[in-house]
């Protein structure tokens, strides 16, 4: 986690999931998102479609390509080129449709993946199966994320294989703006069906308006960034519950974002967010 300077994953995805799922009744389950580098395909289809098997249909499944280098490291798994990485993922997804099916024989012979005479089991409770999340932040997986997803999450830009200065810095209004025109080149006509998603890193709300700028700039000297161009940075939502409400609703209107992830130590703060913005 240091090396990657990223926050440690605490827990592993597949018991976390399931007893999510087995806590809730209503909501959604899903990870945001699962390497496809780590998992052996049928063996993580199989697992994904048994909660939302079990859950009643609440599986919302997020696949990525994999991008930190020291994970890699301390796991013993070889670290493919980018290229070869994005097609496994494309043939995870590939499997991950055909099982959520249900398809009586599998029948997959790609070059990743390796499927053939197996019974997809269990089937997927939800009509056309669940929507399936892409993430990523580099042309080619979003690009692939607009052809292939239901779901596409925007991140940074990790193809240094750690999160810096570059990464960081592709989350600004320009280089979102870019990621989006990727997502629309790779979806074509099905843009309009497509739900894009990005993670809210960067949060503080404030008491009132007056404190916003205070913060805001006691942030952006931590980014070495000026306080205008992290106010604008689509993953930072920095002010007041009216402010950070009036910018959400901004960016959905400009950007098409209309799906925000909060981390856990955020969520008591970003409540009445929520609350404001439920049913909008």
């Amino acid at each position: 986690a240091e090396a990657a300077s990223h926050p440690p994953q605490v827990v592993a995805a597949i018991p976390a999931m399931m007893s999510a799922a087995d806590l809730t009744s209503t909501i959604k389950i899903g990870a945001r998102v699962m390497c496809c580098d780590y998992h052996q395909p049928v063996v993580l289809a199989k697992s994904l479609a048994t909660i939302d098997f079990l859950s009643g249909g609440r599986l919302e499944p997020g696949y990525g390509a994999g991008w930190i280098t020291s994970e890699y490291d301390a796991m013993g798994i070889p670290m493919d080129r980018p290229g070869v990485r994005i097609d496994r993922m494309i043939e995870h997804v590939e499997l991950a449709r055909a099982y959520f099916a249900g398809t009586p024989e599998l029948d997959q012979r790609g070059e990743h993946v390796q499927v053939t005479g197996m019974g997809a089991l269990p089937a997927s409770p939800q009509p056309g199966g669940p929507k399936i999340m892409i993430g990523g932040g580099s042309p080619r997986v979003l690009k692939t994320a607009g052809r292939l997803a239901d779901i596409v999450s925007i991140n940074f830009d990790n193809s240094a294989g750690k999160i810096g200065a570059h990464g960081i810095g592709s989350g600004t209004a320009d280089g979102t703006m870019q990621k989006v025109d990727w997502i629309k080149e790779g979806a074509g006509d099905r843009f309009d069906e497509i739900e894009l998603e990005i993670g809210g890193y960067f949060i503080a709300v404030t008491p009132d308006a007056s404190a916003t700028p205070d913060v805001l700039a006691t942030m952006a000297k931590g980014f070495a960034m000026p306080p205008d161009v992290l106010a604008q940075h689509m993953h930072t939502l920095v002010g007041s519950v009216d402010e950070i409400c009036e910018t959400l609703e901004a960016r959905r209107e400009r950007y098409g974002i209309s799906y925000v992830n909060i981390a856990a130590r955020n969520m008591k703060a970003f409540a009445p967010v929520v609350e404001r913005l439920n049913g909008n």
